[in-house]
């Protein structure tokens, strides 16, 4: 069954699209007409069960605008879901990204559901490395605190000392105050966290499949082809490209960074749908667009999250013990916060 068919849905009428003309207008650089007129329907409709249902929507960074700026009422990078997911005042929160981010909601709101469209919406990090893994790492490296990134799944974070997103990694690692680290399971930002820090810093061989697919090689070609271009990078790219770029950091930074900057033109090295969520809010920014896409992110759809808050699917369950630690290393990291430079 296609996705199209998953729901029926009436046509926009001149009320519908009354309703909805200031976001229309805002998005229009990014959503085209034909794209508008399938999704306006499903915004209308997901919006107003929200209410009926008590739901609140987080979206992260790489969601398609049609979600991001349509339907999601918190948004942000990892970090940012994790610390508003705390303060959430409703019955259910549905998770517009990946598995591991619908856990983490999940373990630091055990008593709310928690709903994510696909089961299948996964991260090639949250797979690359397993709680026995930690285990073993454990062993072979006795009394070695082990730092991981927030895009693990629970079991791993429930095996860690403490978790970390890349706008924070560099400060928790120094917050533990011993000479190493195990820093799992992103070896790229484990080395940009190691190029920041006089810590020893122990590395996993995982990687994300968006970023390390970028070159410093074809960051050259761009500024060869654009001339006076901002690149602005993700920290989880190889090393090539973070040193080509003009600034390094987290989504969240790359926006703060934006707004004090404001350069003519920019290219951002990281997910496609970032820099569309970004340029509706800087339209004087030209945006060249050299993204890679997240197949995983592109499974969240607006049928999907609309089908998720009619039938109360995909509801994600963290055994109790497990949350219970994993919540721990989880809490350590939302208490360093964000230590982040624009």
């Amino acid at each position: 069954m296609s996705l199209s068919n998953l729901v029926a849905l009436p046509a926009a009428d001149a009320a519908l699209v009354a309703r909805h003309a200031a976001l229309r207008e805002r998005t229009r650089a990014v959503i085209s007409e034909t794209e508008w007129a399938l999704h306006l329907p499903y915004i209308d409709a997901i919006n107003r069960l929200k209410k009926e249902k008590r739901a609140v929507i987080l979206a992260h960074n790489y969601q398609t605008p049609e979600i991001f700026h349509g339907v999601a009422d918190i948004v942000g990078d990892s970090l940012a879901l994790a610390q508003q997911a705390l303060n959430v005042d409703a019955d259910i929160i549905l998770m517009a990204g990946v598995h591991f981010m619908a856990e983490t909601a999940k373990i630091m709101n055990p008593s709310k559901t928690v709903l994510i469209p696909d089961t299948a919406a996964g991260c090639s990090l949250a797979e690359g490395i397993t709680a026995a893994d930690i285990r073993l790492l454990r062993q072979r490296y006795p009394g070695v605190p082990v730092v991981t990134y927030v895009n693990t799944t629970a079991e791993v974070k429930a095996e860690s000392d403490v978790c970390c997103t890349s706008a924070n990694a560099v400060h928790v690692v120094e917050s533990l105050g011993v000479d190493r680290v195990l820093f799992l399971p992103d070896q790229y930002l484990g080395q940009y966290v190691a190029s920041k820090t006089q810590v020893e810093v122990i590395l996993w061989q995982g990687s994300c499949e968006v970023h390390e697919r970028f070159t410093g090689a074809e960051l050259r070609d761009y500024r060869k082809a654009q001339g006076d271009v901002h690149i602005l990078a993700h920290p989880e790219c190889p090393q090539d490209v973070l040193a080509e770029a003009d600034f390094v950091g987290s989504t969240a930074a790359m926006i703060h960074h934006l707004d004090a900057k404001r350069p003519k033109r920019v290219v951002m090295v990281t997910e496609c749908s970032m820099s569309d969520n970004v340029a509706v809010n800087f339209p004087d920014i030209e945006f060249t667009r050299p993204c890679n896409l997240c197949p995983h992110m592109k499974r969240i759809t607006l049928p999907k999250i609309l089908q998720a808050l009619q039938t109360g699917q995909h509801e994600v369950q963290v055994e109790a013990e497990v949350a219970r630690r994993a919540r721990l290393a989880v809490q350590r990291m939302l208490d360093i916060g964000r230590r982040e430079a624009a």
